[in-house]
């Protein structure tokens, strides 16, 4: 693999399958539940397990779509470098605003743990609105899908012998990312929100199947290397 071709087919095939998928499964483990903190903390509150797992999910579904992005946006770069360039840039930029809303999240789940529910609510309402650097991200987290998904519709990035209609509708899907709602203790399981992650979903998981098909099989020790890390990094979840 050169330095070109990072971070690798293996990891972005895996990106793509599982990073749209981790995130629409993180929703669904929390529908019924107020799309807003007040709501959140109070699930958090009466179902730790549930929203915690439903948060985890969503938090390392964000994580992999950094290699998915890398993937489809050197597939625009081939043709269009110039939308590669400031799609892969912006969506990724939004992906660092949405691990930091993850992690305040996270802090304010473990404030109902030690304050109980209403002294976690008071906090948080209290400090909702605070400046904090990645409030510049917004933009990017809104409007980097839909510049990367016109990108993918010029450069035939979904597949170059695609019928048109089916390559228009891949961007459009692409693009429905851009609905997600944004912040901190956002529940996003109201209809337009599932409609975005169903999208995102019907955008990358194609592709990533065929990029995890269109080559060699892995080595044997970075199957063996992968699958001993998965406990160990479920035990350093628990033990963290």
């Amino acid at each position: 693999m050169t330095i070109n071709q990072f971070p690798g087919r293996w990891v972005e095939g895996t990106g793509l399958v599982l990073g749209p998928l981790l995130l629409l499964a993180a929703v669904l483990v929390r529908m019924g539940e107020d799309d807003f903190f007040p709501g959140q903390l109070a699930a958090y509150a009466a179902e730790p397990a549930k929203m915690a797992l439903s948060y985890s999910l969503f938090a390392a579904g964000v994580v992999l779509l950094w290699p998915a992005v890398a993937a489809l946006a050197r597939r625009i770069g081939a043709t269009h470098p110039g939308w590669a360039a400031w799609g892969g840039t912006l969506v990724v930029l939004g992906l660092f605003g949405r691990v930091f809303h993850a992690g305040v999240s996270h802090l304010a789940f473990q404030m109902v743990d030690v304050l109980g529910p209403a002294a976690a609510q008071q906090a948080v309402s209290s400090t909702y609105g605070a400046f904090h650097l990645f409030k510049a991200a917004n933009v990017a987290i809104m409007g980097g899908w839909i510049v990367l998904a016109i990108g993918a519709y010029r450069a035939r990035a979904f597949g170059g012998g695609v019928a048109g209609t089916a390559r228009c509708a891949s961007s459009v899907a692409l693009a429905l990312a851009s609905a997600l709602p944004l912040g901190v203790l956002k529940g996003s399981t109201d209809p337009v929100s599932l409609v975005a992650l169903a999208g995102l979903a019907v955008a990358l998981v194609p592709l990533g199947v065929t990029v995890l098909r269109n080559g060699p099989a892995p080595r044997w020790w970075a199957v063996a290397l992968t699958v001993a890390l998965i406990p160990v990094a479920f035990v350093a979840g628990l033990s963290g």
